[in-house]
């Protein structure tokens, strides 16, 4: 009697064990301000979905579909990587991030995309755009064809990157499904969704998702921030040949997204040996969409109880609260991988712990402007760019007194001649795009310590600014500056 003791103790483990994973499993999730989804690449079996067929703003996850019509055009043989593209004054007038170039500008469409996917260069979607399909009203009706033909229903362009627009929406579903045709149909060029890093001259930008480099696997895709929408971001990774996409819609932070993105996938690995337990959830094309309006998340994400700006360029660590950002289901997340994974495979580091650590080494890929160069002529180009991006700085200090003052109303009076203006969803107001966006200067009251400037003064930078050619007004500084673009 005593031999069977353990073998007894054993079984009702067992069984105890998988009663908790069924109940995890079939429980309802608690509802949240953010949309999670889980397939698998090959098949498009769901593994997770909550708040998947939801409309969400997409912000930057818009250039996996530039991306894909651009590489498209490329392999039906319209135009090739070699292309040079001018930058025209609608795409160097976009709001950060961007890279910043000058009208006349020229690159070519392999350096637009590396500059794009990593950077999320705002300015280079536009290049792209209007490239491929003269505008961007004539590149998003590609964009919109492209996607009706896909089978994402939920999904309306009206930009090529990203920026705030009522019509600019789609869901996780939607992505999910973009997704896996870009692997299914471009996988010849899968390589520009997963660079680690890109240097520009003396710059080097490493990729805004932060599972690259970390995450064992990872292998895409592209994240996504404006005040709307939260933080947004499509990833996917493969181990043992097995590939899975994960799409993570909301989050508060740049780090929480990567975190969630992280529990999702290592989840998804770890479940072949509970499979039996899970009720199918069908393919990521058979999801229902649900009839509602995007949720707006500008409140929560860009409201003055932020102690710094939002913006997709978020590294931010995540330390407190048990290594998340204090979000009830991120803290779930990380238990439920705990539970799942224990006594099947060896443990992995917490997904918090992984996204806090230091990037695996890896050589930044050289973009630069001009055609096509190779050895030394590429040297050349790489030298020039970083003695370009010497040149302004110099500049720079000189002007800013002058400018200074004027910095807020600059700000208000963002580019109007696109539909890309962040006049709409999220922002009412909201211009931060999906990196760094420059509301330091924009927000900043004029000081009155440049009230005493020399009324000569503002006439120097006339080049670099439409206000300008405006005489100086001495009591400007007393004036209250006009309320910035981005009322966060």
């Amino acid at each position: 009697m005593h031999a069977f003791r353990p073998l007894l103790r054993k079984s009702l483990f067992n069984l105890f064990a998988a009663a908790l994973a069924c109940a995890a499993l079939l429980a309802p999730r608690a509802a949240s301000a953010e949309a999670l989804l889980l397939i698998e690449a090959d098949s498009g079996k769901v593994l997770q979905a909550d708040n998947a067929t939801i409309p969400w703003y997409p912000a930057s996850v818009t250039k996996i579909m530039t991306a894909y019509v651009t590489l498209k055009a490329v392999k039906d043989g319209r135009l090739t990587l070699d292309t040079l593209l001018t930058v025209s004054p609608t795409a160097a007038s976009q709001s950060p991030s961007k890279m910043g170039f000058r009208p006349g500008t020229q690159l070519t469409v392999d350096n637009a995309l590396k500059m794009m996917m990593v950077k999320s260069a705002n300015d280079m979607a536009v290049v792209l755009a209007e490239g491929v399909g003269g505008s961007i009203d004539g590149f998003s009706v590609m964009m919109n064809d492209t996607a009706k033909k896909l089978g994402m229903t939920q999904t309306s362009y009206v930009n090529p990157n990203g920026l705030p627009a009522d019509g600019q929406i789609t869901s996780a579903r939607d992505l999910g499904i973009l997704a896996r045709s870009f692997l299914r149909d471009l996988p010849e060029y899968e390589y520009f969704v997963h660079i680690p890093a890109i240097r520009f001259g003396k710059r080097v930008t490493g990729n805004f998702n932060k599972l690259i480099g970390r995450y064992p696997g990872a292998d895409g895709f592209k994240t996504g921030f404006i005040c709307a929408s939260g933080y947004n971001l499509v990833a996917s990774a493969t181990r043992n040949g097995r590939r899975l996409i994960a799409v993570v819609l909301g989050a508060n932070s740049g780090t929480a997204r990567a975190v969630k993105a992280a529990q999702l996938l290592e989840r998804g690995f770890s479940q072949d040996n509970l499979s039996w337990l899970r009720p199918s959830l069908g393919t990521v094309e058979n999801l229902v969409p649900v009839d509602a309006s995007p949720p707006n998340l500008r409140d929560d994400m860009c409201g003055g109880h932020r102690k710094r700006p939002a913006s997709d360029d978020d590294d931010a660590l995540i330390a407190a609260n048990g290594g998340t950002t204090g979000s009830a289901s991120a803290t779930g997340g990380e238990a439920q991988v705990t539970f799942f994974t224990a006594g099947l495979q060896p443990p992995l580091m917490k997904a918090s712990e992984l996204m806090a650590s230091a990037p695996a080494a890896a050589e930044p890929v050289l973009v630069y402007t001009g055609p096509t160069r190779t050895g030394t002529a590429l040297i050349a180009a790489v030298a020039a760019d970083a003695d370009q991006q010497a040149t302004p700085k110099a500049r720079g200090k000189k002007s800013r007194v002058a400018k200074k003052p004027d910095a807020a109303d600059k700000a208000a009076d963002k580019p109007k001649d696109t539909k890309t203006a962040a006049a709409k969803p999220g922002a009412k107001g909201d211009v931060k795009g999906d990196a760094k966006a420059d509301t330091k200067t924009a927000a900043k009251p004029a000081g009155t310590k440049h009230a005493a400037a020399k009324p000569d003064a503002a006439a120097k930078p006339a080049a670099n600014s439409d206000q300008a050619a405006k005489p100086a007004k001495p009591k400007a500084a007393t004036k209250p500056p006009a309320k910035p673009a981005n009322n966060s």
